[in-house]
């Protein structure tokens, strides 16, 4: 490969170099790039020279992008783009991004714009070292387990202070949706299999609010164990790309009221299967105008 991987942790996370974004697409440093982020889980690569048709370019290379989001607008001007503004929102909890669809995407790409003096990182974790770190009899039940996600998670966000952010809390929550994914999901790829939650989750299927936020606790714990995590620091001109399928991500709130701007592309992806085979579904809720279920992408 004309690139350099460089590992970042043990468990996740590397940084490439050598990668030209603005010659034609290579079909083996496309595949080169896909073998190492099925690999590494999270891909960081330094000092991009890439405006927002050069990202959405770029993620095209890897597949169909969906639209921006289901419900919030896209970034001024764009169809695919979504600006992660701390002016309006700030995603310091930990989930995997639009699981409240039954296709959600696979792969998420953030474009670094404004950058904070202090503070202001991403932390991704690997959930399916997080998985494998499970104790075989958490495993087997995790296995067998479904759970609903939901847009509709004022059940875990705090109250928005100001008139930006309870603006974006209204739009985030203006059309319901509601999916039922596996607990565990295999990947469609690696067949790894990883702990498919996050802060979307409104409750396993079958147990109570209170079963479902305990049993919860506990597989999340497994994947926000710092071993499994990394802990990117941003600087200008950055891209990091994640496969959206095997992690969760948090942005921490410890920038105090310093502007952070990154815009997110993000790739269509497949419908999850269990282990069983089973596939997510749809509960409710039409996303069709978010994105389509796309050929599997090896």
């Amino acid at each position: 490969m004309p690139f350099s991987v460089r590992k970042i942790t043990g468990r996740i996370g590397a940084v490439v170099d050598g990668v030209d974004f603005n010659a034609a697409p290579d079909p083996l440093i496309i595949a080169g790039l896909r073998e190492a982020l099925n690999t590494h889980k999270a891909l960081v690569f330094d000092d991009v020279d890439l405006d927002d048709d050069d990202q959405e370019r770029v993620l095209g290379w890897f597949g169909e992008l969906t639209t921006a989001h289901p419900n919030l607008p896209a970034a001024d001007g764009r169809t695919n783009v979504l600006a992660v503004d701390s002016e309006s929102s700030k995603s310091n909890e930990w989930h995997t991004d639009v699981t409240f669809v039954a296709s959600p995407p696979q792969i998420t790409s953030l474009r670094s714009l404004v950058t904070t003096p202090y503070g202001g990182e991403t932390l991704i974790a690997n959930s399916a070292t997080a998985y494998r770190d499970l104790p075989e009899p958490l495993r087997v039940l995790a296995e067998s387990l479904r759970a609903v996600h939901t847009n509709q998670y004022d059940y875990v966000r705090p109250t928005a202070t100001s008139e930006l952010r309870q603006e974006y809390d209204r739009a985030f929550l203006a059309t319901p949706y509601e999916a039922e994914h596996p607990v565990v999901r295999v990947h469609p790829l690696t067949g790894e299999r990883g702990l498919f939650i996050g802060g979307f989750v409104k409750r396993i299927v079958g147990l109570s609010a209170t079963e479902s936020a305990e049993l919860l606790g506990i597989f999340q714990s497994y994947v926000t164990r710092p071993e499994n995590v990394l802990r990117w620091t941003w600087s200008p001109s950055q891209l990091l790309v994640f496969d959206n399928r095997i992690t969760q991500h948090y942005a921490i709130d410890n920038y105090d009221d310093h502007p952070r701007l990154l815009h997110r592309v993000t790739v269509a992806g497949e419908v999850p299967v269990g282990v069983d085979g089973r596939p997510s579904e749809q509960l409710v809720g039409d996303a069709s105008h978010f994105t389509r279920v796309p050929e599997l992408v090896g």
